[in-house]
């Protein structure tokens, strides 16, 4: 069985308040039974309903690294609070007896085995396992409609240059705005997402020349979508193979939503990788029109530094687990890594944890980039490709931090060289700074996300965890 912790039960929970319904069921003594079975793969008990049943929550670690969790309650939610409670009872050292499982819960388990068994027969000699076969026919329809689509907006976004950013008023947002359900029937899901960041520009940033700055920088990010896109959709309809590209972003930028099957096929997959989260956040993205979860993860062979991200539909959110902070080391089976540069996303669908270690803090401390020279000049070839990244994350030496009689912080490498610190994305983290111990900055290492600042022209950086001999402390999570 996993180590059941209180951090791995989060890491299950479908959200924060369900994490608190559950905790709220053990400190309520809701839970009538609790026992385990004899080889200790199965906890089950029976908790208190808020009607006249109770309820028979179970988790089944037969495949430990995969646990089934089930409960008898109407809740939508995966795993449901009881079954919560019934881990975080355990968690804490409450006591479980020894009992035979339940007959209804045993024949489900005997029907998951005999699911398993066919997955090991179909799977065979090991092989990874054959993307979905293609309908040429129908990819080629929908090719040719995408390529129409960016015909379409190229015309949209040369018009409205030549307009002007200053003379641009409600008709023209209203243009812009009937483009963006043209996109969806074009196929382009990624330059409908870029179109109404466009319009939300236009419409809900304040300070005009703020707001015209961006403008012009997603004109520049749409125009490159227009010509890559372009240029890549018509030499896949020249290859008889129609192939994916899995080097670069332009696939996801198109709207294609990469499967684990593919990504397999095309070996983006590493086994047996442990990775410690550095930091998290989630946010709303009116563009998108969905809340996007954010894990920065460093992977212990390479040092590099991955993305997680999950995307939850505003109208789907509520049935969706919420992604959230991570403590522990994870061991992860298969890796799953999506096409790009720096940061790329990757994914995984099993893992065990552990807690990190100083040997964990000592590898971390020993991938972060010591000249600034070195790592600024990484992020300034990112930021060449308007369709790379706009906010590169690094993890950085600080040999000292300092602050000028304005309260603005600078970040310093060995060799002298600065870079200049400042809130670019999300919540703000520079002024949390000022709480930190003087000897917890210095000598330390910074995980730093970097933006491009169009006003000033200057790149920026925001810290967003601080890493010590002993401690990650995050100001963002």
């Amino acid at each position: 069985m996993v180590e059941i912790t209180e951090t791995w039960i989060d890491s299950q929970a479908p959200n924060r308040s369900a994490i608190k319904n559950g905790q709220g069921l053990v400190k309520k003594g809701r839970f009538l039974q609790l026992h385990h079975s004899e080889d200790h793969a199965v906890l089950f008990g029976t908790c208190a309903g808020s009607g006249s049943s109770n309820y028979q929550p179970s988790a089944d670690f037969a495949v430990p690294e995969k646990p089934v969790m089930r409960c008898t309650c109407p809740s939508r939610q995966f795993p449901c609070k009881h079954v919560l409670g019934l881990l975080y009872a355990y968690a804490d050292g409450a006591s479980f007896t020894p009992a035979e499982v339940p007959e209804d819960l045993a024949a489900k388990r005997e029907k998951a085995e005999k699911r398993e068994e066919r997955k090991l027969k179909e799977a065979g000699s090991g092989a990874a396992p054959k993307p979905k076969k293609v309908n040429k026919s129908a990819l080629k329809k929908k090719i040719i409609a995408q390529l129409e689509g960016l015909d379409v907006l190229e015309k949209l976004i040369h018009s409205l240059i030549r307009k002007g950013l200053g003379t641009i008023d409600k008709k023209d947002i209203k243009v812009i705005q009937d483009h963006v359900k043209q996109m969806g029937n074009f196929y382009l899901s990624g330059a409908q997402i870029e179109l109404r960041r466009l319009s939300l520009l236009l419409t809900e940033v304040e300070d005009l020349e703020m707001a015209y700055t961006y403008t012009a920088e997603q004109y520049a990010v749409m125009n490159a979508l227009i010509k890559k896109g372009r240029s890549y959709l018509t030499a896949k309809l020249e290859d008889p193979d129609m192939t994916l590209d899995h080097e670069s972003t332009i696939e996801e930028w198109l709207g294609h939503a990469w499967q684990l099957t593919e990504l397999q096929a095309f070996g983006l997959v590493s086994e047996q990788v442990e990775m410690v989260q550095l930091c998290f956040f989630s946010y709303a993205d009116q563009a998108r029109m969905e809340y996007v979860d954010t894990g920065y993860w460093i992977q212990r062979d390479s040092g590099e530094i991955q993305r997680t991200i999950q995307y939850r539909p505003f109208k789907a959110a509520k049935m969706m687990r919420e992604d959230d902070s991570f403590f522990e080391a994870a061991n992860v089976p298969l890796l799953y890594r999506y096409p790009g540069d720096m940061n790329r996303r990757v994914r995984y669908e099993e893992m065990t944890s552990r807690p990190v270690t100083d040997q964990d803090m000592e590898w971390i401390r020993r991938f972060a980039a010591g000249s600034y020279a070195e790592a600024v000049k990484q992020v300034k070839n990112q930021l060449k490709n308007p369709l790379s990244g706009a906010n590169p994350v690094m993890l950085l030496q600080v040999s000292r931090i300092t602050r000028n009689a304005e309260g603005q912080y600078a970040i310093t490498d060995g060799s002298g060289q600065s870079i200049g610190l400042k809130d670019v994305f999300i919540e703000p983290t520079v002024p949390l700074l000022r709480y930190l111990p003087e000897e917890k900055l210095s000598g330390a290492s910074m995980l730093v996300m970097f933006e491009h600042d169009m006003m000033t022209g200057r790149l920026h950086a925001q810290p967003l965890s601080v890493i010590t001999d002993n401690d990650i402390i995050r100001l963002l999570y």
